[in-house]
């Protein structure tokens, strides 16, 4: 008899079937398995989490095996599926035996027996049903995000009779729904259906656009980035609105679809950051971690691999605010996954793939003392622009399509007016990937799956950007005269295709064109700057 248990890996986990034999000879527990740290611990929880649950513990030789057991075990999600299992061994449970294998478990518990929350519920969940689990035991805290999948709408009225679950907080109550269980073939408590989020606002969240006045180029770079999943770059002296706007950026981006929501969703209780009240993550996920991270907590990894900050920023965004201030091995190793959408981490049992499919959004000073761009002297010599800027590498800002000088607020203030809201904007944002979401929906060649115009193929962009004679003209010229690469000439058509969008034109036009050339043409010098105050 065995019952089944999930122990995160990488951006998914295994399946791990936990038996229990129980023989004569000295009372102890054995553990094998590949078993580390807190799970070779928890013979000593179990034991005492039967004694002061009011459970009998076998006074004999308990071995407890953990398969596969090629595959290192860590965590404390193992603690009440061994001692569920140790229940099935010792027929504590009458009748259980028929049912123990098709029961998912897990938890982590207490010496007083109390069940506490795991990470991974979720992943966890989707695996059993994947795998055809009938039954789940799981912690009262991880009991929403079981309920995303085990009481969604999408489940049919046959699935929803046959697959239950029991949310538990003490080892007693998971004895209790075992023993209902293998009398009454359910578990003490009926189907509900999932708990729905409540729409906020995001621009209560994250604050309005209408708060930030002028910066017209820098808020437009933002709507086209939103619309069409770009990377953005903005650079200029400080106190000029960068980070402002670009923290505000949530409350203009489209929320998710349904299996983007999932997706999102399933990495993040993963990484364990989803609380008790979780529900699924409808809004695009934002980081924006300090300049200390380190490589291995922006791009994920650890001795039990967990995703990274570029894997949480999966389908949104990941902000570096002074980004030149990070360190140039973590800025140079995002090309990769910005041009693939996916990190592979090399570990001796193996690579593990992480989804990484997000924007990214760089803020910096165009120098070090942050005076280059103002009326005031600057203070650095053009050795230490140049080193400053050079962390960027041409390599990077290649991969970066839209540039947006932010101005000193003496520039940036001339005739502003009154400055138009976050929810303005977002409706066009919503309404543009609502096309492309149609468009992407009815075909077209890519070697990953394509969501917006920042991922579309050099074949899809040939499909979907059809240019008329003079925006062909336009564009001719603008690669000769700027000598382009060959990520930067699709690298314009994908943001004249995203402008053309959001315009809810089908043909790209000589203004699109014009448009996308001049949020690309800067930023590779950081004295571009200083040629913006005319503009």
């Amino acid at each position: 008899m065995y019952v089944t248990a999930y122990t995160p890996h990488g951006a998914g986990g295994i399946l791990i079937r936990v038996e229990t034999d129980i023989r004569r000879g000295i009372p102890g527990i054995d553990i094998s398995g590949l078993a580390e740290g807190a799970v070779k611990e928890a013979r000593e929880r179990v034991r005492a989490a039967f004694r002061n649950s009011g459970l009998n513990f076998p006074l004999d030789r308990v071995l407890i095996n953990l398969a596969p057991a090629g595959i290192r075990k860590e965590g404390t999600a193992l603690d009440l599926p061994m001692a569920l299992s140790v229940m099935a061994a010792a027929d504590l449970v009458p009748g259980l035996g028929a049912l123990s294998e098709q029961i998912m478990v897990m938890g982590e518990l207490e010496l007083s027996g109390r069940v506490r929350p795991v990470r991974g519920a979720l992943a966890a969940v989707a695996a059993g049903l994947a795998e055809g689990v009938r039954f789940f035991i799981l912690p009262r805290e991880n009991e929403n995000e079981a309920a995303m999948l085990l009481c969604g709408g999408d489940r049919t009225e046959k699935t929803e009779r046959t697959v239950q679950y029991a949310a538990v907080s003490a080892l007693g109550e998971a004895a209790h729904a075992l023993i209902l269980l293998s009398c009454t073939g359910a578990f003490p408590r009926a189907m509900e259906k999932a708990e729905t989020q409540t729409r906020a606002d995001p621009a209560a969240i994250w604050g309005d656009f209408a708060e930030a006045r002028g910066q017209e180029r820098y808020k437009r770079a933002l709507e086209i980035a939103a619309a069409g999943g770009h990377n953005l770059l903005v650079f200029g002296p400080p106190g000029t609105g960068k980070t402002l706007l670009a923290r505000r950026y949530p409350s203009i981006t489209a929320p998710l679809g349904a299996e983007e929501a999932l997706e999102v969703t399933r990495l993040h209780s993963l990484a364990g950051l989803l609380g008790e009240r979780s529900t699924l993550i409808t809004e695009p996920p934002f980081r924006s971690p300090h300049h200390s991270a380190s490589a291995e907590g922006i791009l994920g990894g650890g001795k039990i691999v967990r995703p990274g900050e570029i894997s949480l920023a999966h389908l949104g965004a990941l902000f570096l605010d002074e980004a030149p201030e990070f360190r140039i091995n973590v800025l140079q190793s995002l090309r990769e996954p910005l041009e693939d959408g996916v990190i592979t981490i090399s570990r001796a049992e193996g690579p593990l793939r992480l989804p990484a499919d997000f924007q990214l959004i760089l803020a910096a000073n165009a120098c070090p003392c942050g005076r280059l761009g103002t009326e005031q002297d600057c203070f650095c010599s053009p050795d230490e622009v140049r080193r400053y800027w050079r962390k960027f590498s041409g390599a990077l800002l290649d991969r970066v399509e839209l540039r947006a000088p932010a101005l000193s607020q003496k520039f940036s203030r001339l005739n502003a007016g009154a400055a138009e809201t976050s929810a303005a904007i977002r409706a066009r944002v919503c309404a543009a990937v609502e096309i492309q979401r149609r468009r992407f929906a009815a075909g077209g060649e890519s070697p990953r799956p394509c969501r917006r115009n920042a991922g579309m193929s050099p074949g899809q962009i040939e499909q979907f950007c059809p240019l008329g004679e003079e925006a062909e003209k336009t564009f001719r010229r603008a690669v000769l005269h700027l000598s382009l690469s060959g990520r930067a000439y699709h690298g314009i058509l994908r943001v004249a295709r995203t402008i053309a969008d959001l315009e809810g034109s089908e043909m790209i036009g000589a203004e699109h064109i014009l448009e996308a050339v001049q949020h690309r043409r800067l930023g590779d010098d950081p004295y571009d700057v200083l040629g913006e105050y005319d503009a």
